[in-house]
């Protein structure tokens, strides 16, 4: 199964707080940079590890660090923005690319608007998203960094609906997703329930 749901006690209580609709944009804000580095523990728990050998005050040893190439977080734009802080504050040399995109209303195909990525396709992709909805966005951006190349990602997201999981899930099994809610379900004009909003408007106080 690629699905992992974050339960840590700390995650699940900033994640209450996130929900409520009397939350402000600044707390809402802050609460966010803050799950983000909560569960940024637990997407990258698995990183490689290498060790070299350093002097302690008191010794010589073989310590940890990381193996390889750094991370790259990716924000599928505006609302993916909102976990960036958190996660550069847990891995500060993480390279930052951005994908923004929308769905042309004709066609219902997928128009990329801004894409940048760093070079070094080895890197693990951490593709942030608040809301995995209908799953449409997410699937798109991940097509796209496998086309340039990207193997290795992983879709971060606060709340997922059985709808997205399942997108994801069909187009690309070979990607893990990890969110701190498996919600009921989508209304029809395609928003999570019970959710938490538009991510994005509650970030950035828009409407």
């Amino acid at each position: 199964m690629n699905l992992h749901i974050i339960e840590h006690p700390l995650v699940q209580h900033k994640l209450t707080l996130l929900r409520k609709k009397e939350t402000s944009t600044m707390k809402f804000r802050e609460l966010l940079e803050e799950i983000a580095m909560l569960m940024g523990y637990e997407v990258t728990r698995d990183l490689p590890l290498a060790y070299e050998q350093i002097e302690t005050p008191l010794q010589t040893m073989e310590s940890a660090t990381i193996a390889g190439k750094k991370v790259v977080v990716v924000p599928i734009l505006r609302a993916g923005l909102g976990l960036v802080d958190g996660l550069l504050k847990l891995i500060p040399s993480a390279r930052v690319g951005h994908i923004g995109l929308y769905r042309d209303e004709e066609t219902c195909k997928p128009v990329f608007y801004y894409y940048k990525m760093p070079e070094h396709k080895e890197r693990l992709v951490i593709l942030t998203d608040p809301m995995l909805a209908t799953g449409g966005s997410a699937c798109d951006a991940i097509t796209r960094l496998k086309k340039d190349g990207f193997s290795n990602i992983r879709l971060m997201c606060l709340v997922a609906s059985p709808e997205g999981v399942k997108a994801v899930r069909d187009n690309h099994p070979d990607v893990d997703i990890y969110t701190a809610a498996l919600d009921q379900g989508l209304n029809d004009k395609n928003y999570i329930l019970p959710g938490l909003g538009d991510a994005g408007d509650r970030i950035f106080g828009t409407k």
